[in-house]
This record gives C-alpha cells, sequence and structure tokens, in this order.
C-alpha cells in the first residue's frame, strides 16, 4: 500500500494535513501548490517587518482528534489568547457575544424594550419558514435583533438579500444560539452553555497561523515527501478505474494512485474528461465569493483593545476589522506601530473588485478614521491582497446542484475531495484539518469515512477536549 503514489492539490489546512498524515504513515506524497506559499486562506505573510495573517483567523475545536493533531503539529509554540471582539452599529461598540446590559444601555430603553417585544413575538406567532437566512435568523431572535446584528453584516458578505442566503448558513454558523442563550450565557457564563463560536479564549501560534502549515511543510520535505509551490494544476485526468493523473498547467502530466483535490469544486468540475452535461450545469450554479484585503499600518500602539470587529454600519463598504497587535506578541516583532486589515467582499463583477490599489487604500483609509478607532494616529503605509473565490456563497436552495455533484464525484474511485473550495463547505480551520485527517485514514486504512458529511452538522464529536495553556484537556 506505502508504494502507492499519492498527490495533493492545494496547500490549505485540508491539504496539508492530508499531505502530513500520508507522509508521516511511509506514503510517496507529492503536494501541488498554486501560490508561491502554504497555508491557504490561512497563511500567514511577512509585511512591515511584522507577522499578519488573511483576517482574523483563530483556531478552535472539540474535536480531540484534530487538538491532538494540532498540538503534535505545534508543540509548545502557542499562546492562548482572550478574545475580544465587538460590533460595529451606528456608531457604537457593541460586545460579542452580547452583553444583555452592555447592549440595554447603548441601544436605548426603547429599542431594546422593541428588541425583547419582537423576540416575544416570534414565540407567539412564528415567522414562516421558507428555508431563507432572514426567516431563519428572525424566528430565532425576532425581527428587530435580527435587522440590528444580523442582516447588514450577512448582505455585506454575501452580496444577495438575506431572503436570498440559505437557511444552511445560519444553522451551521449559529445553531443553538438564540437570544434567551446569549442571554443566559452571559449572565450565567460555562463551558458547558457555551456556544462553540463564542468562546472567550483559543490557542494561537507564535508565529501566526500560518506557522502551523509552515511546520507541516518541513516536516513532509524532511521525510520525503515534496511540496512544490507556485505549480499550479490544471486538471484531473480520469479512465476506466477512476482519477489517473494530473495535468500541470505546463502541460505536463504526471500519474497517481490516488489525488486528493482541495481546488474550487467548480475547476475541478468543469476540467474534468466526459462529465455529464447536468453535472456541469450543476457544478456552473455553484458561486464563490471574493475578498479583498486592505492593510493598513497605524503608527501608534494599543490603538483598540479587540481582535477584530464585525461592521453592521450601512454607511461604510467594509465588513471587517482585524487588529494584529491584539493576538501574540511575538508576532509583532517589538514593532512601535500596529497593522490593522480592513476585508471588503466582493464578486468579479463588481466595481471594487477592479478598483486599483491607490483606490482601494484611499477607501480603507477614509472607512477606518469614520469608526474613530485610530483618532488621529497617522496611517503611513498601505498594501492590497485580492483572494479569489474565498467563500462559497449559500445562496438559496444550493444544495440540489452540490448534491448532483457531490454523486457525480463520488462515482470517480481514487479520488478524494476536501476542504473548504474543494467541497464547497464554508469549513472554519478545524472543519478542513478533520477532512485532511479523514482523507488521509480512508487510504492509510482503507476506511471509508463519507468526507461530504463534514461540516453538516456542526457539532458531531466522539470524545470532546480543549487545547489549554497547558496541553489538551479531555472532558468528561
Amino acid at each position: 500500500m506505502k508504494d502507492k503514489k499519492i498527490a495533493v492539490i492545494g496547500a490549505g489546512p485540508a491539504g496539508m494535513t492530508a499531505a502530513y498524515e500520508l507522509t508521516k504513515a511511509g506514503f510517496d506524497v507529492t503536494l501541488y501548490e498554486a501560490s508561491d506559499k502554504v497555508g491557504g486562506l490561512s497563511k500567514t505573510i511577512d509585511l512591515w517587518n511584522q507577522k499578519v495573517d488573511l483576517g482574523p483567523h483563530r483556531f478552535f475545536s472539540n474535536d480531540t482528534k484534530v487538538n491532538k493533531l494540532w498540538l503534535e503539529v505545534v508543540g509548545k509554540d502557542y499562546r492562548m489568547v482572550d478574545r475580544l471582539t465587538r460590533i460595529y452599529y451606528k456608531k457604537k461598540f457593541y460586545y460579542y457575544p452580547l452583553k444583555p446590559f452592555d447592549a440595554l444601555f447603548k441601544l436605548g430603553i426603547g429599542r431594546a424594550f422593541l428588541c425583547v417585544m419582537s423576540y416575544f413575538k416570534e414565540k407567539i406567532k412564528p415567522t414562516k419558514q421558507d428555508g431563507s437566512f432572514e426567516a431563519w435568523v428572525t424566528a430565532r431572535f425576532g425581527s428587530r435583533l435580527y435587522s440590528i446584528f444580523f442582516k447588514t453584516y450577512s448582505e455585506k458578505l454575501w452580496g444577495i438579500p438575506c431572503t436570498e442566503l440559505d437557511e444552511d448558513f445560519a444553522a451551521q454558523r449559529i445553531k443553538k444560539l438564540s437570544l434567551f442563550e446569549a442571554v443566559k450565557n452571559a449572565l450565567f457564563s460555562s463551558k458547558k452553555n457555551k456556544h462553540k463560536t463564542l468562546v472567550d479564549q483559543f490557542a494561537y501560534p507564535i508565529g501566526g497561523t500560518g506557522m502551523v502549515y509552515d511546520k507541516m511543510k518541513t516536516f513532509i520535505e524532511k521525510n520525503g515527501g515534496k511540496v512544490l509551490c507556485s505549480t499550479p494544476v490544471k486538471k484531473v485526468d480520469t479512465g476506466e478505474n477512476g482519477a489517473t493523473s494530473i495535468e500541470l498547467m505546463s502541460g505536463e502530466i504526471i500519474p497517481f494512485d490516488h489525488i486528493i483535490s482541495s481546488m474550487p469544486i467548480t475547476h475541478l468540475v468543469r476540467n474534468l474528461p466526459n462529465v455529464p452535461a447536468d453535472v456541469i450545469s450543476a457544478a456552473t450554479d455553484l458561486k464563490f465569493r471574493n475578498t479583498i484585503l486592505v492593510y493598513l499600518k497605524v503608527e501608534g500602539v494599543d490603538v483598540f483593545p479587540d481582535n477584530w470587529l464585525y461592521v453592521h454600519a450601512n454607511d461604510l463598504q467594509m465588513g471587517r476589522i482585524t487588529n494584529f497587535c491584539n493576538w501574540v506578541p511575538e508576532i509583532n516583532q517589538d514593532e512601535k506601530s500596529t497593522i490593522v486589515v480592513l476585508e471588503y467582499w466582493s464578486y468579479n463583477e463588481d466595481a471594487i473588485w477592479n478598483n486599483t490599489d491607490e483606490e482601494l487604500i484611499a477607501l480603507g483609509k477614509k472607512e477606518l478614521r469614520a469608526t474613530g478607532l485610530i483618532k488621529d494616529l497617522e496611517i503611513s503605509e498601505g498594501h492590497i491582497i485580492k483572494i479569489p473565490k474565498c467563500y462559497p456563497v449559500y445562496g438559496k436552495g444550493y444544495k440540489e446542484p452540490l448534491q448532483k455533484v457531490e454523486t457525480y464525484l463520488s462515482t470517480i474511485n481514487n479520488l478524494s475531495v476536501i476542504g473548504r473550495y474543494g467541497s464547497f463547505k464554508y469549513n472554519n480551520q478545524d472543519h478542513s484539518i478533520l477532512m485532511g485527517l479523514l482523507a488521509a485514514d480512508n487510504i492509510i486504512n482503507d476506511q471509508t469515512h463519507n468526507l461530504w458529511e463534514i461540516n453538516t452538522d456542526y457539532e458531531t464529536y466522539q470524545e470532546t477536549s480543549t487545547i489549554t495553556a497547558s496541553g489538551l484537556s479531555v472532558e468528561e
């Protein structure tokens, strides 16, 4: 079995994890990455003598397999970070998760009363469910809280009305969270009632999130595997027995016994040979959303306390702000400046996607100042990164074409499809790491894990644990 040649396409968390595990088991592994660095959306880059991520990429999992792997790779090179995130709305900053008295004070008694009344109205006469994000969230929180704390941000992120966004996004991201649970968490906080997305503390590598995948790369290369960056794959070829080879953009064709793909599912399907027309059509219906990152160097330290903020203001185009000074001190490398990144989301056809770097930096400076976060501090430099196909868009009814594509790809032997891009799942790091682990286990131990099921139910762990400052804490 270990004589098998394995190709892994894409060096994000899923692809790197699969390649790492297969190399550890003694397989002949070659990983192909289109960009010049591993880590995918979780890479860390050097900028202005500091280290920064592509936005706020924290790691948190309750899955013991995932946590053990993360600690195996990172070792002691991490710190626990106390999370502080807030929502910017109508020129005020609200703690997130919401703190009842903070929200009450900032909303005002009248607006807060209307929020509570709209919540109880849903308990008496719930909004009719039509499969949309708007209906799902309104039924859980009431129309007032939905419009304040969900609608604007979600429509910025996805670029479609919340009536056209599938409820599946809400079910994955805010399942089991309602106004009642939020208040209970705030007043009687404990691990047992803390929602997974609202943890107060998380583990973070001292070299940035991408350090995890840089360490995996080092291990793979030291143990006979190959990690080929700046080497994009054009397509996967198939024959009677399934996937047989890959073709690089250079035209070179290389045979493999098994191929693990985390390239965008739309690209994979479009370039496979002999794909039925209805499957091609279904893949065409799947859309991705782009991200524009505007990095700004602010001349000052201790500028504002948040790790990141959500921008719910209609008059600002940005959706999220990250302050890298508030993660771990090692990534700032004693610099006396603060790097913040503003996130903008778009489709290819949107005007902002085609703006020049100068235009985007000017927009970022103007919008950051408008929040009041940096007062009159100087913004000395700017840097732009554009990332196509960041977010799989959960448009209403997206599961039907995705199911058609999944069913077809499942018939191709010796092909595993994983990752946020590869499986069209809005994965966190832990979901993608789990996909990589199980894809490797299918090959190493001849298992039959259904990789498509990962991140369909948000909390399906056989054994739960958390990472603490002293290591792994397994919960009874």
